[in-house]
């Protein structure tokens, strides 16, 4: 199976809306970690996960199999950015203290991806992979979401956000499970912002490609009623997050 990119048609509205992830999420990293040398973040997409890391480790290699995603991602002095395939790098053996994959993993070839982890990962060193899937806000917007955007879109979602949806428990891994704690993850935002980041999902993108845009002009219709003030009130969604770590032995 090859990797997967569905991200590259606009990487800078996905730069924009996509939420940051917690910060509890990065001080546990670097404390599971055996050092805080280098870091590497694998698919990085907009870069989100790769600031955050460099907080904590003293350099941050983050690579994308997309270019288009890379000439849009957040510069810092201390992150190296480069299109490459997750599959297959130059980084020399046994590089990284802490290799981390956010929001990614499930469009990865693991037969292939799980060998070069195994290369560049020093003995000791953490492997973290994350992921948020669905929000919530109410029992009356999350009914009016469902059916304004989550039931119309089910078929276009590709199979591998199952992989996401249940944890990364599905994916095979080289190494032993350790245990993660429990990361909250609420996103404040305006109905906009909400609008602007459903525009952002690779089965919206589908759905429009194929029955045209209407569908979020008429979502955010059907769902301001239950918003809970105007477009312009900013609520605290919810969102669902997974985490799966382990831990390289040798």
């Amino acid at each position: 199976m090859m990797a997967i990119d569905l991200f590259s048609a606009d990487p800078a509205h996905y730069a924009a809306v996509r939420p940051g992830y917690p910060a509890a999420l990065f001080e546990w990293i670097a404390d599971a970690a055996p050092a805080r040398g280098c870091a590497w973040d694998c698919g990085t997409g907009n870069g989100q996960a790769a600031v955050a890391l460099a907080r904590h480790f003293e350099w941050v290699e983050a690579t994308d199999l997309s270019a288009a995603q890379i000439a849009h991602a957040k510069p810092h002095p201390k992150v190296r950015y480069r299109a490459m395939a997750a599959e297959a790098t130059d980084f020399p053996d046994e590089t990284f203290d802490a290799v981390c994959v956010a929001q990614a993993l499930h469009w990865f070839d693991m037969d292939r991806f799980g060998p070069e982890l195994d290369r560049v990962l020093k003995p000791g060193g953490l492997f973290a992979a994350w992921g948020y899937g669905g929000f919530s806000l109410n029992p009356a917007f999350d009914a009016a979401l469902r059916r304004a955007v989550l039931d119309p879109i089910a078929a276009y979602w590709a199979p591998q956000n199952q992989l996401l949806w249940g944890g990364y428990r599905a994916v095979p891994l080289p190494y032993p499970d350790i245990d993660v704690p429990c990361i909250r993850m609420p996103v404040l935002a305006d109905l906009a912002g909400v609008i602007a980041y459903l525009k952002s999902w690779s089965a919206v993108r589908l759905h429009a490609e194929a029955h045209g845009d209407g569908l979020l002009r008429e979502a955010a219709e059907a769902l301001l009623p239950v918003w809970g003030g105007p477009p312009s009130t900013v609520q605290a969604l919810e969102f669902s997050f997974h985490l799966r770590a382990v831990r390289k032995l040798r």
